[in-house]
């Protein structure tokens, strides 16, 4: 077992949540992460936004670090694999798949994978729109109204606020489990957090540092 790994028994399967904001599903030798947004960092450059030029590097390493840990036959990624039209970081996407040809990758479509599905092709990624494993649904986005099936989803970015006793605090990100659907965190170190407001029946699991905690 990971050493950063939290263990959660849900609908009758064994999740291990990692606090490099990904989930591993051992029964179906599988990791998943959501919202990588690769590119983004470049995006940004290009319009003068001081962003680091090696983070696209850093983030496709802990990738690998994960891979290299667990070693999965699967690799989803729920959506938002790249944020913006082809620019140098897709380069960098290309060299690494080069590297992790054994393993099958999937992209579950999210609203900012617009590229032509033939780029998808030359990396040897199936994209599609929902996908089912086990007793859950996976798909981008939260659903408007309840499925058959548990959603497992990305896209809101999930944070939870703790407040300390001198009103000081910090928003973390966190992986969300409610009634119908969860939220995975966003993978991408540059994507911000959108702050929930939990209701009490909810499990909301915060990453902190190097650990997953159940608040």
């Amino acid at each position: 077992m990971l050493k950063k790994a939290c263990a959660f028994r849900f609908r009758g399967e064994e999740l291990l949540l990692l606090a490099e904001k990904g989930i591993w599903f051992p029964a179906y030798q599988t990791l998943m992460v959501s919202d990588t947004h690769l590119a983004k960092g470049a995006h940004f450059r290009k319009s003068g936004i001081a962003i680091p030029k090696a983070l696209a590097q850093q983030e496709l390493s802990l990738l690998s670090d994960m891979i290299d840990q667990i070693n999965p036959k699967r690799l989803i990624f729920l959506g938002d694999l790249f944020h913006s039209d082809i620019n140098n970081d897709f380069s960098w996407f290309s060299l690494w798949r080069e590297m992790h040809q054994q393993i099958e990758m999937v992209l579950i479509k999210g609203n900012h994978d617009f590229l032509p599905i033939h780029f998808y092709q030359t990396l040897k990624m199936e994209v599609i729109d929902t996908m089912i494993l086990g007793p859950f649904k996976l798909m981008h986005a939260p659903p408007k109204q309840d499925t058959e099936k548990y959603l497992l989803t990305g896209h809101i970015h999930p944070g939870i606020r703790i407040n300390g006793k001198a009103r000081q605090g910090i928003t973390l990100p966190c992986f969300y489990f409610g009634d119908t659907f969860g939220i995975l965190p966003a993978f991408g170190k540059f994507t911000g957090k959108a702050l929930l407001k939990p209701k009490s029946t909810d499990k909301i699991f915060a990453i902190v540092g190097d650990k997953v905690m159940l608040l």
